[in-house]
């Protein structure tokens, strides 16, 4: 048994009230478990790893498209519409194949273990070559994902996606076709010989109601049911579909996918932004979580959506960084906050605690891993070391490390991370992918040429 005393200055540690933030809190591991936790243990004791600042659980980054990492930067230049970046999105995803995906997602993958984040849920539908053709192994872009997230060091949920459609019925366009199955029984065959790994989770995703036909959904929610995987899908994320499927069958997108059992505790709605009071009551009746993605949202001027209402109404809110305009969990839960103050002009709608909860342990959970997100016996080891003294972090006591987490700190604050146990981030420093910045570079330039 392979066993570590990790020692950390402060730490957020759960509490009968509520989260706390204690002092010299000894933490010991054991085969990627966290079997002790001693609050006010006095000084780091020989042999263990000393953790400077703010421990943390480590976060989950809820919904990624890899991919959409190389289009940082030239979709900002100019103006248009989340269909005009979309354009941009597809060439970028026709230049990949399962060698270039592995370089790409591995520095993706490791951007995010810098910023703080455990696992991963990828929202995957690359899956063909361009034309639609079938690879040898026809989940090669996923299996490259999955060897990614290992090379990187983190968790991942493959979230692996069926989409079928152009808009409601409609064939794939050119682009398309490297995504689509050709129907749901044909997406359910191919992603049932998928295997999870001791890092990784499957899971089933729905693209959206424009992209699966309605007499299809079923089978995609079938398959999560019978294997007990999470499903996601894109929700209400433009008005553009809502009117679209209010124009095909009458209803809107959560109502269609509500009568074909799309919804519920496994689920998680991504975006969620246009709803209709209906809508909101579906939903929190169903115990949908909603995945949030501020970062992106804000970005492609897709809109703010109903978060608070939907948490009010009992709905799990889950954070992500989406199109990957920025990777920094701290930003995503601040976002989530001063988002909802500019709609409402008040402050103070969810608390730092709060916050942290939704990027850390219902994040996990809504993945397949709910043993994590926790700093407890019994939880996965996996957490982040915020540092408490830089020039954002500054000035506030340790007793207010989760407002300075949240309402101060970046991505950039993050000094360590520990998945499993394994010191993957050590003093801001990536110990499988050492130079990140580079692998970054060199893959998406790679791409453009």
């Amino acid at each position: 048994m392979s066993v570590t005393t990790y020692w950390a200055e402060h730490a957020w540690l759960p509490h009968a009230n509520g989260p706390v933030v204690e002092r010299d809190v000894s933490i010991t591991v054991a085969d990627g478990r966290i079997t002790r936790v001693a609050p006010d243990s006095g000084p780091c004791p020989p042999g263990a790893v000393r953790l400077a600042g703010l421990l943390l659980p480590g976060q989950a980054n809820a919904h990624s498209h890899a991919f959409h990492r190389a289009l940082r930067g030239s979709v900002q230049v100019g103006s248009g519409t989340f269909w005009t970046w979309r354009d941009t999105m597809y060439r970028f995803a026709g230049a990949l194949d399962p060698d270039s995906y592995l370089a790409l997602a591995t520095a993706v993958y490791a951007e995010m273990a810098l910023a703080g984040i455990t696992s991963v849920g990828e929202f995957h539908y690359l899956h063909h070559a361009p034309g639609g053709g079938r690879y040898a192994d026809p989940n090669a872009m996923g299996h490259a994902l999955i060897e990614a997230a290992a090379r990187a060091g983190i968790r991942i949920t493959l979230l692996d996606t069926c989409y079928l459609s152009s808009g409601f019925g409609a064939e794939p366009t050119k682009p398309q076709l490297r995504f689509s199955d050709g129907d749901s029984d044909a997406w359910a065959e191919r992603v049932s010989a998928l295997r999870a790994a001791e890092h990784a989770r499957i899971g089933a995703a729905v693209h959206s109601v424009r992209a699966v036909p309605a007499g299809q959904l079923g089978t995609v929610a079938q398959w999560a049911t019978e294997t007990g995987a999470p499903l996601h899908v894109h929700l209400s994320e433009q008005t553009a579909e809502n009117d679209a499927c209010l124009a095909a069958h009458g209803v809107t997108p959560t109502r269609l996918l509500a009568d074909h059992g799309v919804l519920g505790p496994r689920t998680s709605a991504v975006h969620a932004t246009h709803l209709t009071d209906e809508d909101i009551r579906l939903l929190a009746d169903s115990s949908t979580n909603i995945c949030m993605c501020p970062t992106t949202e804000r970005d492609l001027a897709d809109g703010i959506g109903p978060a608070r209402r939907l948490a009010s109404a009992g709905c799990p809110i889950t954070l992500g960084s989406d199109s990957h305009a920025v990777i920094d969990p701290f930003e995503e839960a601040r976002a989530l906050e001063l988002d909802e103050r500019l709609h409402t002009r008040t402050r103070g709608h969810w608390t730092a605690n709060a916050l942290l909860r939704a990027g850390g342990q219902d994040g996990h959970a809504s993945l397949g891993w709910p043993d994590a997100g926790r700093i407890e016996a019994g939880a996965l080891a996996d957490f982040t070391v915020l540092a408490l003294d830089s020039v954002r972090t500054a000035g506030p006591p340790p007793a207010l490390g989760a407002e300075t987490a949240v309402f101060a700190a970046s991505a950039a604050d993050v000094r360590h991370l520990v998945v499993g146990g394994r010191h993957i981030v050590k003093d801001g420093v990536h110990q499988l992918v050492p130079d990140v910045a580079a692998a970054l570079s060199t893959t998406i330039a790679a791409l453009r040429s």
